[in-house]
């Protein structure tokens, strides 16, 4: 089975293809990746499966053309039996290298991909041309129909899983938590309530409204908080910048840290209380507002998207209007105000309701079980 998707770097769309590429494995068969590469190839190569290292991350039409002639090449040389893609570059090379072997196609969408026009409505819609097209959400679901003149019989909801192996609060030892504090600069005796955010630093994640709500808890007079932006900018060092700038010119230096990369987001989770996931466009699905729940922590997610569908407000969390700084400053104030035990029972709340839902097992059967649907309608 061959997946294709852009980078392996870091996201939701990443993680899932190692996911799904182990769960081929153990099933029997053999799982390869058409893949730029990325810091996430190890852990792919070290689960048993295998790279195949090409430019699908470009847009460029002639090496499209090319990823295309590479594909034919690696479906006939490996003897694919189906062919599942992540992404709207690739998606062009993939189908018509599926199309020349006669090779079923899956698709997933993974974003709320906007179109303001034809041309890229067209763009989109290639996501639509698989056998089948998996949804990580029954938001997505609902958006492929409302945008896309396809069947509905066609469009299956596959929700994200998380691995309750990794993110499991009882197998990460303290001296974890508490390296990640010392690497965000909190001391041991630091009792300030400490928010993560973690996402890219991109415009859509929401890091200048957190700063904005974070000026205002400021001004308010209150400094029983902190702030830490986990995740790194991939290249993007202008918007870098201006969120380095907002934060200096709130003078909240010692209230927002700005982290970078982690490998350690089950640790990360932990080492603080509450997580953050402020994005303020529609978010498909939404891990970062799942995987802290796994770990027991409460999250305060923008009310838009697949993030209504994994944060239970007032249960497992508070669901605040997107780009709404005051709003978001309210939330993060009952959040401070709760205490450890509220904000523990909370947490709680969010794990026994995320292991009910959100398994990874759940997700690969289901995505096995789209694969033996289309290979049967191909035999």
């Amino acid at each position: 089975m061959l997946q294709v998707v852009p980078e392996l770097e870091t996201g939701g769309a990443e993680q899932t293809t190692i996911d799904v590429a182990r769960a081929v494995i153990a099933a029997g068969g053999k799982a390869l990746v058409a893949t730029r590469g990325g810091r996430m190839t190890a852990r792919l190569v070290a689960d048993g499966a295998r790279l195949a290292q090409m430019p699908v991350n470009t847009k460029n039409p002639l090496t499209m053309l090319g990823n295309a002639a590479r594909l034919v090449a690696l479906i006939r040389q490996e003897k694919v039996s189906l062919v599942h893609v992540r992404s709207r570059a690739p998606a062009f090379a993939a189908l018509w290298a599926a199309r020349a072997t006669k090779t079923p196609f899956v698709t997933t969408y993974h974003g709320i991909y906007s179109a303001r026009g034809g041309l890229k409505r067209w763009y989109n819609a290639v996501m639509t041309r698989g056998d089948l097209v998996i949804a990580n959400s029954d938001y997505t679901r609902a958006h492929i129909l409302a945008e896309h003149p396809v069947d509905p019989d066609k469009v299956v909801a596959i929700p994200r899983g998380v691995d309750f192996d990794r993110f499991n609060p009882s197998w990460v030892t303290p001296d974890r938590v508490e390296a990640m504090r010392r690497d965000w600069g909190l001391a041991a005796d630091d009792r300030r309530t400490a928010f993560v955010l973690a996402a890219r630093l991109t415009r859509p994640k929401g890091h200048l409204t957190v700063i904005a709500a974070a000026a205002a808890l400021k001004a308010q007079g209150r400094s029983d908080f902190v702030v830490v932006f986990v995740g790194d900018d991939q290249g993007r060092t202008e918007f870098h910048q201006q969120v380095a700038r907002a934060i200096a010119d709130a003078g909240l230096d010692e209230v927002v840290h700005i982290e970078g990369h982690c490998d350690d987001m089950p640790a990360a989770y932990l080492a603080g209380e509450v997580a953050l996931a402020a994005r303020t466009t529609p978010e498909a699905f939404g891990r970062t507002a799942v995987e802290p729940q796994a770990m027991g922590r409460p999250v305060i997610a923008s009310d838009d998207g697949g993030m209504t569908e994994t944060v239970v407000d007032g249960v497992t969390g508070w669901l605040v209007p997107p780009g709404d700084a005051e709003a978001w400053a309210k939330a993060m104030a009952r959040a401070i105000d709760l205490g450890p035990g509220g904000r523990r029972e909370m947490g709680q709340a969010g794990m026994t309701r995320a292991r009910q839902l959100y398994r990874v097992e759940t997700m690969c059967a289901a995505t096995l079980e789209v694969y033996e649907r289309v290979l049967e309608a191909h035999a």
